[in-house]
């Protein structure tokens, strides 16, 4: 479809639907709402032939043109993987023994955060991954799963975007090599993370919030409700309702099918990236994963690794071949209104970006503020990117769109030191297309986290995004500083200071209050009656 250009208009959809789903806690009604008016605004524009029809049409062709069918059937098959996991009764062994050696709440969200760091090759990969191995335990301490999907979403794309292996820096590095200003983009890449404020302080957040409880609002709620009243099944607990059918299964049952899909997806992904293929330009890993795909390679992961659960469950006996084929099925199911929501919001992005030209009217604005100064140019480019990201819920499509237009800006507003200020800039664009992602509800990142934690999706909106502005607003000030002092440790510090000063202030707030450990107490007394 031929593209309009609608200015300030393009803007419209996301802001309908996020406020329609922050408003009315429906997600599904809210996109699809978004999505349509964005179809219509693009039918009238193109002085369509019968609005009605053609914005129905239009809006329906986009969710089937921008569908990645890799995403969907991955989500779908490891979906089926954590249901068999928890017939053969793994994830019950696993959580009883898990909590044998986590000894409580702060050392389950610390091992949580840990997990979350450790796997940086791909985000999506992440969200699912940390929740189906971490959700029994979390919920066996009573830790809300809204911290759950906080700690997940807070260690996906923020890790990935200062992990110079993973599907991130390879994204990031075509788009740096299509400026021409650098000699290596993996040198430009790792020269970025030093000055990639909200990834850093958003990981150290994470920290913070983890080990010294600094929640708030409706965080503080979640976790409150959580410790007096646990979990019990909800339409959003997709895996609640299974059917244990053996008591023998035992915690490799959990383990050697989660081991499979971490060492299958690195194969895969170094496969499908050419290590093993026959140009020799592709022979070394780092060149393996700068030229690797990430969906089609966690298709053949998970796969794999439902195969050996095949292998592992059937054929020892804990599941029959009808009851491990029925328990495929019914994961598929669980994991249908997540993969509605994925199909939702690329569709919403499609028609911002694709249709509605979004990314011209925000370069538009960029480039024609080629006067500002030097010194506030790495915090307006933050939060031009974290607006853009946040519209859009994709930093890919962002710092695609952004990072040509600011390698020149930063050029021509300080040529004597073009260097340094196109690093601070660029690594401003990387953070405030994180932020925009990490924060988004239309963002596919923000879906995974909420149903890899089984987490209501606008609860998990609601209950980070405080997080994640105090994060973006001590980033911003680092900007600031970065920019008329050229100094990383400086800004950095100083936004972490700010960071910290905020989160000790409302600390100290809710610490007048009943403690967690308080709630805990009345919890354990009530039972003992």
């Amino acid at each position: 479809m031929e593209p309009y250009y609608a200015g300030a208009l393009s803007l419209v959809p996301p802001i309908i639907a996020v406020a329609l789903a922050l408003l009315t806690k429906e997600v599904f009604s809210s996109l699809l709402l978004g999505i349509l008016s964005g179809s219509l605004i693009y039918a009238i524009g193109m002085n369509q032939d019968f609005i009605i029809i053609s914005t129905v049409q239009t809006a329906f062709n986009m969710m089937v043109t921008k569908v990645d069918m890799n995403i969907i059937i991955f989500c779908s098959l490891l979906g089926s993987l954590v249901y068999v996991i928890a017939m053969a009764g793994g994830s019950r062994a696993y959580g009883d023994w898990a909590t044998q050696k986590i000894k409580g709440r702060k050392s389950a969200l610390g091992a949580t955060s840990l997990l979350g760091v450790c796997i940086f090759i791909d985000d999506y990969f992440n969200c699912l991954t940390v929740g189906t191995v971490m959700r029994p335990i979390t919920d066996k301490f009573r830790i809300s799963r809204a911290k759950l999907a906080y700690i997940i979403d807070s260690t996906a794309a923020p890790v990935c975007i200062i992990a110079p292996i993973s599907s991130w820096a390879a994204a990031v590095g075509s788009n740096l090599k299509g400026t021409g200003a650098f000699e290596s983009e993996m040198e430009a890449f790792i020269a970025t993370i030093p000055w990639n404020f909200y990834a850093l302080l958003s990981i150290s957040m994470v920290i913070l919030v983890c080990l010294g409880n600094f929640d708030f609002g409706l965080m503080r709620k979640a976790e409150i409700d959580t410790i007096k009243n646990g979990y019990t099944s909800t339409d959003t607990d997709t895996h609640e309702n299974i059917d244990v059918v053996t008591d023998k299964g035992g915690v490799l049952d959990m383990i050697v099918p989660i081991v499979a899909l971490i060492v299958f997806a690195t194969l895969s992904l170094l496969y499908v990236g050419g290590y093993w293929g026959e140009d020799p330009a592709y022979h070394s890993i780092g060149a393996a994963f700068g030229n690797t795909s990430a969906g089609p390679a966690l298709v053949m992961a998970s796969f794999a690794a439902l195969v050996v659960a095949f292998a592992q469950f059937v054929g020892r006996r804990l599941l029959t071949l009808k009851q491990f084929m029925s328990g495929v099925l019914k994961g598929v199911q669980a994991m249908i209104p997540a993969n509605l929501i994925l199909v939702m919001a690329w569709a919403i992005s499609g028609v911002c970006r694709d249709l509605l030209q979004t990314q011209v009217f925000i370069s538009d604005i960029v480039q024609n503020d080629t006067g500002m100064l030097g010194n506030f140019l790495p915090a307006i480019i933050f939060i031009i990117a974290a607006f853009l990201s946040f519209s859009t819920g994709t930093a890919w499509g962002t710092f695609g769109i952004l990072i040509p237009i600011v390698v020149v800006v930063a050029q021509a507003i300080d040529p004597t030191n073009a260097s340094g200020l196109v690093i601070i800039t660029l690594s401003a664009t990387l953070a405030g297309s994180v932020f925009g992602d990490h924060c988004s509800p239309i963002s596919d990142t923000t879906i995974l986290s909420s149903a890899g934690s089984g987490c209501p999706h606008i609860e998990h909106v609601s209950t980070q995004l405080p997080f994640a502005l105090i994060a973006a607003t001590s980033s911003c000030i680092g900007y600031i500083v970065a920019g008329f002092t050229g100094s990383a440790l400086l800004s950095l510090g100083t936004g972490f200071i700010i960071m910290v000063a905020i989160m000790s202030y409302l600390h100290l707030h809710n610490s007048k209050r009943a403690t967690y450990a308080d709630h805990e107490a009345r919890v354990a007394k009530q039972s003992a009656k």
